[in-house]
């Protein structure tokens, strides 16, 4: 049972947010009248609560070194969010609901991660877990449907609050684990009579030229990410339109493309997880940039249907480098677990808004969509200069994959 703590938080996490976020838009029409402008600005102003969140709340986990605390306040948020709008008739409160609770609520995801880095998970581990929410992705949303569409609208919400229940009991048990963890560690301690010794742990105090290049590298890696975050929200979202105006097929292969897809990333991301063992995390990081290079120029040139599902191998090897091996990267050069997973959740939220230029843009070229896929493929390979620059400066140590403590690595 210790064993399937971790990755049941991780499932049903993911579940969390897959039946939230892409029920979110239809429930604000169905339940509250929205307008399509009413849509707009309400996801507008969610995700910027939950991009501030984002990094208030793992800043706090930081300082106070304990991240399943504010991991099971989210689980009693989303609670409380789905009762609101369950009960809600009002548009405005609705608004201010999402505001106050899903925006705290949804930095979930990132406190596991961070929680997996402070115990000492390995990369692998991290990779293991981002593949079981992949799994919550590709099962969450067609499960939404079916019960909004047998049940009703309003039926999502008690099947919202009842994962959002099931979370805050896998971390309540987490919690419980790691506090009869820590009375063991003591009275072990104390048996042998023996005390941790002060001092010779050999830190130093980093030079401020080794800060500079720190930052420097954090803030390079940010910026690739949101660029790399950028081409695939992109081409997500011109998906069934290229499908559609360029190849002149049913939009059911938009659908069918997307669900294949989705469904190769999750081995793509457990062989990620045994890469990271021999391989570093910017070589592989180097790897996805280039494979995502390939794929978008690829789609550029795509006639048929078949092209378009092999063409995916590459795309599923690109979005497990930016969904997995990304966060160890973050989690590597930045020692702040919480900051670290904010910050990579946040290159998501940015790369999404970049994404809307990048399509309009690319689409405003004779090729139509094609073109919003080749702005995509030299963003890639811009990524890919950014990032490989900012390593190779003088001065600046690559990172390395962190020490490991298996007594205390969760999920094992």
């Amino acid at each position: 049972m210790k064993r399937l703590l971790v990755p049941s938080a991780a499932l049903l996490w993911g579940l969390q947010f897959a039946f939230l976020n892409p029920a979110l838009a239809f429930l604000l029409v169905a339940l509250f009248n929205a307008t399509p402008q009413d849509v707009g600005w309400v996801l507008a102003v969610y995700n910027a609560s939950g991009f501030v969140a984002s990094l208030l709340v793992p800043a706090y986990a930081d300082r106070t070194q304990n991240y399943l605390r504010p991991l099971l306040a989210c689980g009693a948020l989303t609670v409380a969010l789905a009762g609101l709008l369950a009960l809600s008739t009002s548009l405005p409160v609705a608004v201010v609901g999402l505001i106050t609770l899903g925006g705290p609520a949804g930095v979930g995801s990132s406190l596991l991660f961070a929680h997996l880095k402070h115990s000492g998970a390995a990369p692998s581990d991290v990779m293991n877990t981002r593949a079981i929410v992949s799994f919550a992705w590709v099962a969450g949303p067609p499960l939404a449907t079916f019960i909004m569409g047998t049940l009703g609208s309003r039926a999502i919400l008690p099947a919202l609050a009842a994962v959002a229940l099931l979370n805050v009991a896998t971390t309540a048990a987490m919690m419980a684990r790691r506090r009869a963890t820590a009375v063991a560690d003591t009275s072990a301690m104390s048996a042998d009579g023996d005390a941790p010794e002060s001092g010779g742990t050999g830190a130093t105090v980093p030079a401020a030229s080794e800060v500079a290049a720190g930052r420097r590298l954090v803030a390079a890696t940010v910026i690739g990410f949101i660029a790399l975050q950028a081409t695939n929200s992109a081409a997500v979202s011109v998906m069934g339109l290229f499908v559609t105006e360029n190849l002149g097929l049913d939009v059911m292969w938009a659908g069918i493309v997307l669900g294949i897809s989705a469904a190769l990333e999750i081995p793509a991301l457990l062989l990620m997880g045994r890469l990271t063992r021999r391989f570093p995390s910017r070589a592989l990081i180097m790897s996805g940039c280039l494979a995502g290079a390939a794929y978008y120029a690829a789609m550029a040139f795509v006639a048929g249907p078949i092209a378009l599902i092999a063409l995916q191998l590459l795309n599923a090897w690109f979005f497990a480098v930016v969904a997995g091996v990304g966060l160890t990267l973050f989690q590597e050069i930045i020692p702040r677990p919480g900051l670290a997973a904010g910050l990579y959740a946040n290159t998501r939220r940015l790369g999404a808004i970049v994404s809307g230029p990048v399509i309009g843009f690319g689409s405003m070229t004779a090729f139509g969509y094609r073109g919003a896929f080749a702005a995509c493929a030299c963003l890639a390979l811009l990524a890919l200069a950014v990032i490989s620059t900012s390593a190779s400066r003088p001065g600046l140590k690559r990172s390395r994959p962190a020490e490991t403590v298996p007594a205390a690595a969760p999920g094992r």
